[in-house]
């Protein structure tokens, strides 16, 4: 191995393999998210979904600010992604039974993961005082949210769910906190590692497509002609929201990222683009998957109303999250993603007779039209303006000149 050259790991600071190796084990996390949702079909379900997603998008999204600040791809940070890697494996099946048998082991293990790439900050910022003293700043008030989230495990019932509602809080409070101090940020790798999770959630409305069929035929049950619609519907819809998210905001939510040039404007820029409005991307996502693998279950019946809601949840959520951060990085509305929202709650309430099938095949097509409209209003229409507006100015010259 001595003869084989590698580049200097100091230079690359692109998404190692390591982060997409964590990311991968969340593929686990977001199915049992899933799984507790379709079982779950209620407020009470809902809420307890929020909250559990909350403690491990933070998880997550610690370890990204981290590999984000130093050399995500030294060997030493590589052996912390692989050993908060195997942690991960257990935290996800906790999730089978977070407020149950499981509480103690997912405690301790999202616990463990959101220790784990402050602490690694901790030992490398070394060279910058500022970063240093920002790091440790957040990792006082993240102790004081794992004292609450290991307390709640080792609880029951109302106890439980106060003391993880409470560290949430404080997981909150701390990133708006550490708003006013100095990090570094490096544009490029936060939006590749975004785009990663993006493309896990969205892995999991594949598996949540799949897994009926396969129950259904191990059942002994065939590919009739509407489960193989609703399959193909479910892919469309699947390549919908990949277009409404790959093709035009996240290279533009990147580039406006590289424009700026304040160091705390862009921590700030990061923190509210991707750590605030991503978790409600990511979180639609799952949420829309749980409102699929009920429609795969049942493709000809009406949707029940808590699907369906779930449903709207879910694709309205991650059209007003990605409108979120075109928003907050140019000041300009997403107009006709916004349209969308009002659009798909009509057709929602008015659904409740419309079997699964054809509510899916409605929403492909008024996602598709989103689609469609914005391309013309942002491209072409674009284009048009100003030809028309030099033409205008042409004649007037034209005129004057005579």
């Amino acid at each position: 191995m001595r003869n084989i050259p590698i580049p200097d790991r100091e230079d690359d600071f692109t998404a190692d393999q390591a982060e997409l190796f964590f990311d991968l084990s969340f593929v686990f996390a977001f199915s049992r998210l899933v799984f507790h949702l379709v079982h779950h079909p209620t407020l009470e379900g809902f809420g307890e979904f929020v909250l559990l997603f909350t403690l491990i998008w933070t998880a997550w999204s610690n370890f990204t600010w981290a590999a984000n600040a130093v050399a995500g791809n030294s060997r030493f940070v590589r052996a912390v992604f692989m050993v908060a890697t195997a942690i991960s494996l257990p935290m996800a099946a906790s999730l089978e039974a977070p407020f149950g048998d499981g509480s103690i082991v997912f405690a301790v293990t999202v616990s463990a993961i959101l220790t784990m790439p402050i602490l690694t900050g901790a030992a490398l910022l070394t060279d910058d005082e500022a970063v240093r003293s920002s790091n440790n700043r957040y990792l006082l008030f993240t102790l004081a949210a794992i004292v609450l989230v290991l307390a709640g495990g080792f609880t029951d019932d109302a106890w439980q769910l106060g003391l993880w509602i409470a560290a949430a809080v404080v997981l909150i409070v701390n990133t708006i906190d550490a708003g006013g101090g100095d990090w570094l940020v490096r544009p490029g790798h936060f939006a590749e590692r975004h785009g990663l999770i993006v493309i896990v959630a969205l892995g999991e409305v594949i598996v949540a497509i799949g897994a009926p069929v396969v129950e259904t035929l191990s059942e002994g049950g065939g590919l009739d002609g509407k489960l193989v619609a609703a399959l193909t519907a479910s892919g469309v819809l699947a390549g919908l929201l990949w277009w409404l998210y790959f093709d035009r905001p996240l290279p533009a939510l990147e580039h406006r990222h590289e424009q700026l040039t304040d160091a705390n404007e862009r921590s700030r820029f990061a923190r509210d683009v991707y750590t605030y409005n991503h978790f409600i991307v990511v979180g639609s996502i799952l949420v829309a998957a749980a409102a699929l693998e009920e429609i795969m279950l049942h493709p000809a019946d009406p949707l029940p109303t808590a699907f369906r809601w779930m449903l709207f949840v879910g694709i309205s959520g991650y059209l007003i999250g990605v409108a979120l951060s075109v928003l907050r990085a140019y000041s300009v509305l997403a107009v006709e993603r916004l349209v969308a929202v009002a659009a798909l709650a009509g057709l929602i309430a008015a659904s409740a007779s419309l079997a699964g099938l054809w509510l899916l095949i409605a929403v492909d097509v008024l996602l598709a039209a989103v689609l469609a409209v914005e391309h013309y209003r942002v491209e072409v229409a674009h284009r048009m303006v100003p030809v028309s507006r030099n033409a205008s100015a042409a004649r007037s010259a034209k005129t004057g000149d005579s």
